[in-house]
């Protein structure tokens, strides 16, 4: 991936590290180092314990990996928030090279990598689908092709913020629907998103890519984190 470094660039147009605030300085990445060695790392354990508790019994997802722990108003936190809602593009290509990395050593077998799908009218709010730019940057990385044309969101549905693991369930149920079988009987698919919580939304679009004649599916996020966690991100919030 290929940046805009230089002294007399960053003097001009200083680059600000979305994680702390503070001025990046010739480190070509666009998270500062101190941010980074501050999120936590999710484990081994932790990823089976996730595995286990939103995508085992479902018998669709095959494994799920995350590269870190999401904490509320920690650096990650900012970060994703930068790129999810402030166009910070280039945080989301990077995110998806680092989490490429992870891929790598779980020596899954992708033929085609598929973000998470936003509703057209959250689209056309917020402009873009950051999940796009996360997806890009491991696509690169991974040399594996991805596409945001094979899945539609075709039900606008309440923010699953303030809901309970049976409320999340209900509230995504049938949002997502294949639009190009072609691309995807016998294959098998990567989803991304950015964080999961209780991994409702990635199941419900992980059914619809299942019923659609996909052979094997895994699922991957930046951060995991729990739902007692993400809701006390929301009390803070307001």
């Amino acid at each position: 991936m290929k940046f805009l470094p230089g002294i007399i660039f960053d003097f001009f147009l200083p680059r600000i590290c979305p994680g702390c605030n503070k001025k990046l300085t010739n480190d070509p990445k666009p998270v500062c180092d101190d941010c980074l060695s501050s999120i936590l790392i999710a484990d081994e354990e932790k990823l089976e314990h996730e595995f286990e508790k939103n995508f085992e019994t479902s018998n669709i997802i095959s494994d799920y990996y995350a590269l870190y722990i999401f904490q509320p108003d920690q650096a990650l936190q900012h970060i994703i928030h930068a790129l999810k809602y402030k166009k910070h593009f280039k945080v989301g290509i990077f995110l998806g090279e680092m989490l490429s990395e992870g891929i790598k050593s779980r020596n899954w077998q992708v033929d085609v990598i598929i973000p998470i799908p936003i509703h057209n009218l959250k689209k056309v709010e917020r402009g873009y689908n950051q999940s796009d730019y996360i997806v890009k940057g491991m696509s690169r990385k991974l040399n594996i092709p991805w596409s945001k044309k094979i899945v539609k969101r075709i039900r606008h549905t309440d923010s699953q913020t303030k809901l309970n693991i049976k409320q999340r369930a209900l509230n995504i149920a049938d949002a997502f629907k294949v639009k190009r079988y072609e691309e995807i009987k016998n294959k098998n698919v990567l989803i991304v998103d950015d964080v999961s919580t209780t991994g409702a939304t990635i199941l419900e679009c992980a059914k619809a890519i299942k019923a659609a004649g996909a052979k094997t599916i895994y699922a991957c996020t930046v951060g995991t984190t729990s739902l007692e966690d993400e809701l006390a991100t929301s009390s803070q919030a307001q």
